[in-house]
């Protein structure tokens, strides 16, 4: 039977999979790409770079598969959200650094926005909020500042438009479009037109002519040269935002089920079905997929930091050498020591949207070591999601039976222990760990017949471990209520 190939372009890598019609990874390649932070708060990738790491992982995928003599059915697409790319249609020339979802340079701006009482707008066509987080306002930026001029070859996309530009042909024909689930993350998209809004085209001043076409998530969108991609003549079919692409990859095909997300952030998704609620405080509403004609939205909480901090660690400060080692240090304690760390080193997300906080650390004495930092940034993972939680089950009115956890994070058992503790839940992870990819897949191998259906792709969704809660309710409380007062002290700090 042929594989379906999966490239999963995140915040800080890509990765590319080979997934076999039961749902297991048959091939798989791997690389990290640079993050550039050319002032506080900005964040920026090199396009050029992210296509490298995907056409290099392609390729070793691909070489692979051939000396096994496997076939390659279809492609899916997924990717970081928001992350803002502009490009030359006739040449593929980058005039300026993609500017990352992390980015807060836009805060400004935003305020100036909500001031000018455009935020009720925004809220009703798209589900957002006015945050630096969206496409919108940065894309705003490149043109206002004269960084990117607005011309007739300009090219606008998040990550995966610009990878299936490229994969299809780029300047010779390359395929412009995107899906639903990335297109309701620029402020641009209207939720219940499915369509470019002209209202906020001209808030933010963007020309259609730089947009993608919009397409369903599960579709040939175009098929790829074998110039461009590793040898391969293919389709790709699928393509979504990574937490869609997680929670269809989750089988969280029922209205209610929930996932989080851990990854260089934590995303919280809740499966809306076909309708959406007005907005709600704190959240965003968001399309999850489209098939055919069927559109299933979603509730999402959205985390800025989780992984993230993890990385800080390593690289900022030398606590740990590998990425892997946090789970053991942060075991090696039975607490924080009464350390709290609140990791809002871009902002903080759902369901506070506070452009200005920062990273706050607190409770610090000198018997506070490496293993109670590197607990701290575990059980603020679990916090932050405990925040978003609560916010959606009031907003929904919906209380959560179960969280499906995946991302790299939730390999470690003291986080999914401590994730069930605090919701007071089970939390089930499952055995394929690679969610994201594997929505991909399912979406560009149902659009090419190697699935007949969602239900059909994700039969062979199987558990591999469940944690039940087990702290006490009376410590869970009083915990939080720490929390709360460590987030309090973080908000607003950069105003």
């Amino acid at each position: 039977m042929p594989v379906v190939l999966a490239i999963d372009a995140g915040t800080t890598g890509v990765r590319t999979l080979a997934i076999d019609e039961t749902g297991l990874r048959r091939a798989w390649a791997y690389r990290e790409f640079p993050q550039h932070f050319p002032r506080p708060g900005w964040v920026e990738h090199d396009a050029d770079e992210i296509w490298t790491a995907t056409v290099e992982t392609l390729g070793d995928v691909a070489e692979r598969l051939d000396r096994e003599g496997v076939t390659v059915a279809a492609i899916g697409i997924t990717n970081q959200r928001e992350t803002t790319v502009v490009w030359d249609r006739t040449n593929g020339a980058l005039p300026h650094r993609a500017i990352v979802w992390q980015d807060r340079r836009t805060a400004i701006r935003c305020d100036q926005l909500r001031d000018s009482d455009v935020e009720p707008l925004v809220r009703a066509r798209t589900g957002l909020v006015l945050d630096p987080y969206f496409s919108g306002t940065k894309l705003e930026w490149l043109f206002t500042t004269g960084e990117v001029d607005a011309g007739p070859d300009l090219a606008f996309g998040t990550v995966d438009s610009w990878i299936l530009w490229r994969l299809t042909g780029g300047a010779e024909g390359g395929v412009h479009a995107t899906d639903p689930s990335n297109a309701s993350r620029t402020l641009l998209y209207d939720l219940d037109t499915l369509a470019w809004s002209d209202e906020l085209l001209d808030v933010f001043g963007v020309p259609r002519s730089c947009l993608p076409v919009v397409m369903p998530s599960s579709g040939r969108f175009g098929t790829t040269r074998p110039d461009c991609a590793a040898g391969l003549s293919v389709p790709v079919a699928g393509i979504a935002g990574d937490q869609q692409a997680a929670l269809f990859g989750q089988a969280c095909f029922e209205p209610g089920m929930t996932k989080n997300t851990y990854g260089t952030g934590s995303f919280v998704l809740m499966n809306l079905g076909d309708a959406h609620p007005d907005p709600v405080e704190g959240l965003l509403t968001t399309v999850a997929w489209q098939l055919g004609d069927a559109i299933t939205y979603a509730l999402e909480g959205a985390i800025f930091v989780t992984g993230a901090a993890v990385q800080w660690l390593r690289d900022g400060l030398g606590i740990i050498t590998e990425a892997a080692e946090i789970g053991p240090l942060a075991e090696s304690v039975p607490d924080t020591g009464g350390v709290v760390l609140v990791p809002a080193f871009t902002g903080l997300g759902s369901p506070w949207w506070d452009p200005y906080a920062r990273g706050t650390v607190l409770g610090l004495t000198r018997g506070t070591g490496r293993a109670h930092l590197a607990r701290a940034v575990v059980e603020a993972m679990a916090w932050q999601t405990r925040d978003v939680v609560d916010a959606m089950t009031a907003a929904s009115g919906r209380e959560i039976t179960e969280l499906r956890a995946d991302g790299g994070a939730s390999v470690m058992d003291l986080l999914c222990q401590l994730q069930a503790d605090v919701l007071d839940v089970p939390v089930r992870r499952p055995a394929v760990q690679e969610t994201t990819a594997l929505g991909a897949a399912y979406l560009a191998g149902i659009a090419e017949g190697v699935w007949d259906s969602p239900a059909d792709a994700a039969s062979a969704w199987t558990e591999e471990a469940a944690y039940t809660p087990a702290m006490p309710a009376d410590e869970v409380a009083r915990r939080h209520v720490e929390w709360k007062r460590a987030v309090e002290r973080a908000r607003g700090w950069a105003r």
